[in-house]
């Protein structure tokens, strides 16, 4: 069975959106969700946090960075093309209740998983705070998007170049300072800003969840190379999370996992470029 690709286009700089038909994965998709996904059969597996589902459509969308040899491919398939493998959803759906008040929080393309969540929580009848960020404004994703399912959106750069001149957790510090009442706090982004995140809230006693992003092979718990140490304990992110308490978590293991096979994904990459180039979809 091959999945058609509905739509793919460049949101900002080295990050595209690809729209997957997937009617089954639709029904049964929830916010926190994932995809794994393969191009073709001698294709590498990856995993895609589901941005956004469509039931009526049947359509899954993935936003995706272009990192390694897989994700710059994936930018050679054009609408209309088929994947070999898109298998989901994977990973435990995200606590979605009402709580009151929710601060939502994504660093670049963190944004994208961020998005499907914020929804879910406004839906649910909470008030979310949704902050985003990212370098510069150019790099900024799914703005308008995270208005529409935000109370209220607040705006981060590196730069200065929009909103807050800074980043994302200077804002959460900001919310915690005030008189506002938080229940609970969401950070999606890179592992460093969430492990920044973490340390920023908790000293005030708001409970604060992180999605984790770790290497994933076959996405059932059977490999075990998405294992991450949380509250001491071994998890493998793919069925335990992708959500963790932020305070239980020991970023710095996972940061220096993630790291495990750089070199082969520098080969793979240097030797896709060697052989294809920018066009070509050979592997």
């Amino acid at each position: 069975m091959f999945y058609n690709i509905l739509q793919t286009r460049n949101l900002v700089p080295d990050v595209n959106l690809m729209k997957v038909e997937a009617p089954d994965i639709a029904k049964a998709a929830k916010a926190g969700q994932f995809v794994i996904l393969r191009i073709d059969e001698s294709g590498e597996r990856i995993p895609l946090t589901i941005a956004d589902f469509d039931v009526d459509e049947g359509s899954i969308t993935v936003i995706y960075q272009v990192m390694g040899k897989t994700t710059k491919q994936l930018t050679t398939l054009k609408t209309g093309e088929t994947l070999q493998d898109f298998v989901g959803p994977l990973g435990t759906p995200s606590d979605i209740r009402k709580l009151g008040t929710v601060v939502m929080v994504g660093g670049g393309v963190g944004v994208a998983p961020v998005y499907p969540q914020a929804r879910a929580y406004r839906e649910a009848g909470n008030h979310v705070i949704s902050i985003i960020g990212a370098r510069n404004e150019e790099m900024l994703i799914l703005e308008d998007e995270m208005a529409e399912v935000s109370d209220e959106l607040y705006v981060a750069t590196d730069d200065g170049s929009k909103g807050h001149h800074g980043f994302v957790t200077d804002i959460v510090k900001d919310i915690l300072d005030s008189d506002q009442q938080v229940d609970r706090i969401v950070i999606i982004g890179p592992p460093i800003m969430m492990k920044v995140g973490a340390g920023v809230t908790a000293s005030y006693g708001v409970e604060t969840l992180v999605n984790l992003n770790p290497i994933m092979i076959d996405g059932t718990g059977m490999c075990g190379g998405c294992r991450v140490s949380v509250g001491g304990e071994t998890k493998f992110a793919c069925v335990d999370g992708p959500e963790f308490d932020a305070a239980d978590v020991d970023f710095d293991l996972m940061m220096s996992r993630l790291s495990f096979y750089r070199p082969q994904e520098k080969e793979a990459l240097e030797s896709y470029n060697k052989k294809c180039g920018d066009d070509c979809k050979c592997h």
